[in-house]
């Protein structure tokens, strides 16, 4: 039911996809749908936990790591790239929302928490001394989750094909970052 949604959304948007046309989608009755769902916001809350989650199961990957923070860091662009591929879908979906609703404002906070974990990597990071420390912070890691979430516009998932583009991705973004 969540996937059928999810497809819906990114297809006609939010506010144009109905629950019958969900209902309708998945062969069933919109009686049958409110069954297991209290409506068409639920299911747009999952769909943006789900995005979400990734991220910060790769952030907390992260942060367990024993190595330099510019390595942290580039290990999590490079797995947030991975993680837009791996939910591709769930993740245009957060990406389209606007606040609009108590489920897009609650996603969108969560989506400034996870900036503030890649600013806070990118001060460790410059503290470090492995990367430039003449760019604010805040500004590098909207630059690179820029880079990142331009990805929903124009990559098709594929197998392999997000392993390339989180090299060239971090290749990109990290050469230009490091200090020599």
């Amino acid at each position: 039911m969540l996937a059928a949604a999810v497809r819906l959304f990114n297809e006609r948007g939010y506010d144009a996809t109905s629950m019958f046309d969900i209902a309708e989608s998945l062969g069933i009755t919109k009686s049958s749908v409110y069954h297991h769902i209290s409506g068409k916001e639920q299911l747009l809350q999952m769909a943006m936990d789900r995005a979400l989650d990734g991220l910060f199961e790769a952030a907390d990957e992260v942060r367990a790591l024993d190595v330099p923070a510019p390595e942290r860091l580039e290990r999590l662009v490079r797995r947030s790239v991975l993680v837009l591929a791996e939910r591709f879908e769930y993740v245009t979906v957060l990406l389209r929302v606007r606040g609009n609703t108590e489920a897009e404002q609650h996603a969108l906070s969560r989506r400034r928490d996870f900036d503030t974990i890649v600013t806070d990597l990118v001060k460790q990071a410059q503290a470090e001394g492995g990367v430039r420390p003449d760019i604010d912070p805040a500004t590098v890691a909207r630059l690179i989750l820029g880079m990142v979430n331009s990805l929903t516009e124009w990559y098709r998932p594929r197998t392999g094909g997000a392993e390339a583009i989180a090299d060239a991705l971090t290749r990109i973004a990290f050469e230009g970052l490091r200090t020599e």
